[in-house]
């Protein structure tokens, strides 16, 4: 019998916490063993359970032939909710941690004002510098890793780009305190659904994460730690958002402060402008993907360069290098509002990372089980579909961008297989005209495809086939 790597185990321990997450009242082994996707024995199963119960995870109800199991709910170190996680999972908290998120629990008149350190950037040395340790970037890989990492930039996230959008766009805006549901966002990004009862402002909020998470993933090439990526990041995020339209993409020309802390970012352009090319200098240069994507998740708030948005950006930013590396995204899985505040509060008031880096390794190990999970569920995508994705998705945003009748779009799928080698020919007619057939409601968001275009296609292409 093989052994269970670490990992495994790992992963069927959060399979197993999602499983009964889904049983409002508690779940039995055999419910558990009905809904996951576990392929492991009884005994296994009470072996993972058992060490979950250890770990205070989960209880359990009744007698131990008719176990009912239940997530548990632990209680915060300082008696209020805000170490423990959107699932209700405790957030681990270093000692370091802990001493932070006390000082900055004080109210706010008892807590010293402070403005911009020059050298919290400035005396940061990349690669020689590091916000992480070694052991723990080790951790970060060992979670993170997946098969695609020989493969080109972005891969990883191609292939788990529909769940991506709609996690990361989900909980990047709740913790903005943005109100949709996991369902209401799953309707805005994949229909284009608007909820009834919910504001235009929060709509435009996903819809623009929505966008600037596929500006990442899809011209992987081209993005990195520099003024086109994040200028434009910025302007994704903030569309329709702002007061000052033309504050899109636009570094700040005027002093901010900044909700619920003492702290008074830079006033000055010129100041301004200097450090956030100081910033992305250094970001560019360190090597390790983890800690390019925690320094930018610190510095870039720190330094608030924009009117607002700035913690938005830093949060997409970050994934910048994991998918350059193709690691697993950091999408922010059951992150709490208030502990991530704390956190930021930390670093703006006290220049101390302690208590935001644990609520980054935390999250990170949250979202790469996550993906790790729905990686092993779809299964080895079809390499020829992966070698041929951005023309397949080229050719098909064509033809329903532009309302093509079968014919013409018969025409355009051969020219666009005369490009390619000609034993690829026949297979890649033969994987679009399927692509089109399976086009519906509920997956054409992944071509770029808008609602009101994929519904001008579909009613034509209905017609012409009558």
């Amino acid at each position: 019998m093989t052994k269970s790597s670490k990992r495994d185990i790992d992963l069927q321990l959060e399979e197993i916490k999602s499983a009964i997450k889904r049983f409002k009242n508690g779940a039995s082994i055999n419910d558990i063993q009905s809904d996951s996707q576990l392929s492991v024995g009884l005994r296994t199963l009470q072996r993972r359970l058992k060490k979950l119960q250890e770990q205070g995870y989960i209880v359990n109800s009744g007698n131990t032939r008719d176990s009912i199991y239940h997530l548990a709910e632990p209680p915060h170190p300082y008696g209020v909710k805000n170490s423990g996680s959107v699932s209700g999972e405790p957030v681990a908290l270093s000692a370091q941690g802990k001493e932070i998120q006390k000082i900055v629990s004080n109210p706010e008149k008892l807590r010293r004002p402070v403005s911009y350190n020059f050298d919290f950037l400035r005396l940061y040395r990349p690669n020689i510098d590091t916000y992480l340790t070694e052991k723990e970037k080790q951790q970060l890989l060992e979670t993170g890793k997946t098969a695609r990492m020989n493969e080109p930039a972005g891969t990883y996230a191609k292939e788990i780009l529909q769940r991506l959008l709609i996690d990361l766009s989900w909980n990047s805006s709740r913790l903005e305190g943005n109100t949709y549901s996991l369902l209401d966002t799953q309707r805005l990004v994949s229909f284009g659904e608007v909820a009834d009862n919910k504001s235009q402002m929060e709509a435009q909020m996903i819809l623009n994460h929505k966008e600037a998470i596929e500006f990442l993933v899809q011209d992987a090439d081209e993005i990195g730690f520099n003024r086109y990526t994040i200028l434009n990041l910025h302007a994704l995020l903030s569309n329709n958002l702002l007061p000052d339209p033309s504050a899109s993409g636009r570094l700040r020309t005027f002093g901010v402060g900044v909700a619920k802390s003492v702290y008074t970012p830079l006033a000055m352009p010129q100041q301004i402008e200097e450090m956030f090319e100081l910033m992305l200098s250094k970001a560019g240069q360190i090597k390790d993907p983890f800690e390019q994507a925690f320094f930018i998740m610190v510095q870039l708030p720190y330094l608030q360069p924009f009117d607002d948005v700035n913690k938005r950006v830093s949060r997409l930013a970050s994934n910048i290098s994991l998918n350059n590396h193709n690691l697993a995204p950091l999408s922010f899985v059951d992150v709490p509002g208030d502990l991530y505040i704390q956190g930021m509060i930390g670093i703006y008031e006290l220049n101390r990372v302690e208590l935001f880096k644990d609520l980054f390794l935390w999250s990170y190990q949250r979202s790469a089980l996550r993906y790790a999970a729905l990686r092993q569920s779809l299964g080895e995508p079809d390499p020829f579909r992966l070698q041929y994705r951005d023309a397949i998705r080229a050719i098909i945003s064509t033809i329903v961008s532009n309302v093509l009748s079968p014919k013409s779009a018969a025409g355009r799928i051969e020219q666009a297989a005369d490009a390619l080698p000609e034993q690829d020919r026949k297979r890649f007619v033969e994987t679009v005209n399927a692509e089109l057939l399976s086009l519906h409601d509920g997956n054409f968001a992944r071509y770029g495809i808008r609602p009101s275009q994929f519904s001008a296609w579909k009613e034509a292409w209905n017609k012409s086939e009558q």
